[in-house]
């Protein structure tokens, strides 16, 4: 995934959560856009863990996104707001 891309979807207003699935079967979510900064080649996100004050930041190599899912109720998986498709 291109690092336009992940910026684009995490713009989207209004914004939709995401589910990012990794290369490694691994997947994470981004509840609030501000809960993810994209670099070129990265992404951090923060990561509530229960019981932590803090969320925890985790980075990710934008070459290990398999795919970007909206996390909707009641729609379908994978279906983006903007119509497009994910990676």
């Amino acid at each position: 995934m291109r690092a336009e891309e992940l910026i684009e979807l995490l713009e989207e207003r209004p914004f939709f959560p995401l589910r990012i699935h990794m290369s490694n079967g691994r997947t994470h979510e981004i509840r609030h856009p501000e809960m993810a900064i994209v670099g070129q080649g990265v992404v951090a996100i923060g990561v509530h863990t229960e019981g932590e004050k803090l969320p925890r930041i985790r980075h990710f190599a934008l070459a290990h996104v398999n795919e970007v899912e909206v996390v909707t109720d009641g729609a379908s998986p994978g279906a983006l707001p903007n119509g497009k498709s994910s990676p």
